[in-house]
């Protein structure tokens, strides 16, 4: 098989799209590219923050499904999700920043050499910033460029997601056999796995528990990860590949957005292949003023009505505003400029 190209997505789940739009948008600085609902679910909202442009290997999406449960940290799950600054200088623009807006992180930590500033959101949700001030892999996004972030410093894409699992061997044999991904470092209990250039844009970390219970997903959790492949051609490869070790999977999705297969080749956590493009800028909507409407993909369009009935309105609106970039001082405080 052709090894996969690295990050796609990452999937969550979250307790209020108001909010998760908030945090993203003003603290984090990434742009939301697409606000759509979840095609599986028409009355949930499907939120995608990415880049500037949408590039694949740079968006974390969210759902907020009514009435979702607080998720259960443990074992067997996507533990956290990583995203790419520019520098370990970047790490400590960031950890003022967080002691301003009060998020919540553990300081600047080492792992595999590389510096990570790991934290949460208001969920709990568990995030990592991870510098590439020494990757030469997969090459990052282009950040937000009219977003509230020095560029310097800002978020451009993501990192590898963390596995929080109790079977190793199972794991190794997942990634090794199965996907396309080589076991390169391991600090125990951490292993890191590489496909396709590597770096922190093709990169896993495999975090082995061994005395954790079965997380349970809710609102704070991952729903799922995607691996990039370049075109419809891979999904149909990977469909032939599943089904000759007898894995279960979903065949072919027509995301619009994406072509996708999804398939579960480990208990509690669900694989996505997902394609480059076309990506979000589209017949809706242009560069300019992505994720500023409730857009859908065209099986859905005919349902507007009822489905701005079953969704809430959410302003997005950003084309008409002017974001200061953020800088903070020594004491933490933050200007603008």
């Amino acid at each position: 098989m052709k090894p996969l190209n690295g990050m796609h997505h990452v999937t969550a789940i979250t307790s209020s799209a108001e909010k998760i739009y908030d945090f993203f948008t003003h603290v984090l600085g990434l742009r939301l590219v697409k606000k759509t609902v979840n095609q599986d679910d028409i009355q949930t909202y499907h939120l995608f923050f990415a880049d500037d442009v949408g590039g694949p290997g740079t968006d974390m999406t969210f759902f907020d499904f009514p009435g979702a449960i607080k998720a259960v940290k443990g074992t067997n799950e996507i533990g956290k999700t990583s995203f790419r600054v520019p520098t370990d200088l970047a790490l400590e623009y960031w950890m003022k920043r967080f002691d301003v807006f009060k998020v919540s992180h553990e300081g600047i930590q080492e792992l595999f050499g590389i510096k990570m500033l790991p934290f949460v959101d208001f969920d709990e949700q568990e995030y990592v910033l991870i510098s590439d001030q020494q990757d030469h892999g997969v090459k990052p996004g282009i950040p937000w460029q009219k977003g509230p972030i020095p560029l310097e410093f800002a978020i451009r894409g993501l990192g590898p997601v963390f596995f929080r699992v109790n079977r190793f061997d199972l794991m190794d044999r997942v990634l090794s056999e199965k996907l396309t991904f080589k076991k390169t470092h391991e600090e125990h209990p951490y292993y890191l796995y590489q496909t396709g250039l590597g770096g922190n844009g093709g990169s896993v970390i495999v975090h082995v528990t061994d005395n954790l219970l079965n997380a349970r997903q809710g609102y704070g959790g991952v729903h799922h990860v995607a691996f990039s492949v370049d075109n419809e051609t891979d999904i149909m490869s990977w469909i032939s590949r599943l089904n000759e070790m007898g894995a279960g999977h979903s065949g072919y999705v027509d995301r619009f957005y994406f072509r996708s297969l999804y398939t579960r080749l480990y208990p509690g956590i669900l694989f996505e292949f997902a394609t480059d493009g076309p990506g979000f800028i589209d017949d809706e909507e242009p560069y300019e003023t992505l994720g500023e409407r409730l857009a859908l993909p065209p099986r859905f369009r005919h349902q507007r009505a009822q489905i701005e009935k079953l969704v809430r309105h959410i302003d997005t609106k950003r084309s008409d505003k002017v974001y200061n970039k953020e800088y903070m001082d020594e004491v933490g405080d933050k200007h603008a400029t």
